[in-house]
């Protein structure tokens, strides 16, 4: 049995996608701290978030660190969630190299990372904001009531019809008003059959 959980776990780190970093695609990070999240910091003391296919860490850590331009970090909580084990106890440890900080804004990588030789490791407040848990799209339930879900540059490896699936499910996991962040390559060309409508290129607002 053990095994078959060994070659299962190494079947997983080769075949799933864990290319990473901070602050991703920064144009549209920016468009979520200027533009989407104030309305919502507005309407709402607490957000409920979500980094679904959070890999290495990178995203929910960049999300704490905008959310931190309108909360306490004692008032940020991040669910991570992954479908590899490995990914997630990276992430947990919270290193990285250079190359993963290379659109991180300075006054951010002053603040809340550490450089330790050629690595560096992010701050221990940053990392208390993110819950991490195992959890496969596909199969597993979702929780509820969602302000913000992002899940980016993941679903470009589903099927047509997994994607259908999926949209449908992220929608169902939204709270009214709430907001859904795709990826640069993963644009839904028929938001409305999902109970969305375009709030931004890639963000797409539950009406």
């Amino acid at each position: 049995m053990n095994r078959d959980s060994n070659l299962l776990a190494e079947f997983l780190d080769r075949m799933t996608i864990n290319v990473s970093e901070f602050y991703r695609n920064a144009k549209r990070w920016e468009v979520l701290e200027k533009k989407i999240l104030p309305g919502m910091v507005r309407q709402k003391r607490k957000l409920k978030v979500w980094s679904a296919a959070c890999s290495t860490g990178e995203e929910p850590y960049t999300l704490a660190m905008i959310l931190s331009a309108f909360y306490p970090l004692s008032q940020i909580q991040i669910l991570a969630t992954d479908i590899d084990d490995h990914v997630i106890q990276k992430a947990k440890i919270g290193m990285y190299g250079e190359r993963a900080l290379q659109e991180v804004p300075l006054p951010i990588k002053d603040k809340y990372f550490i450089k330790q030789g050629m690595v560096y490791k992010i701050h221990d407040d940053i990392k208390r904001t993110v819950t991490f848990r195992k959890h496969n799209l596909l199969a597993d339930s979702f929780d509820r009531d969602f302000d913000l879900i992002v899940c980016r540059n993941v679903l470009i490896y589903f099927t047509e019809e997994a994607k259908h699936l999926l949209y449908q499910k992220f929608s169902q996991a939204l709270a009214p008003e709430g907001v859904f962040f795709v990826g640069s390559t993963e644009q839904i060309f028929n938001p409305s059959s999902y109970g969305f409508e375009t709030e931004d290129t890639f963000f797409y607002r539950k009406v």
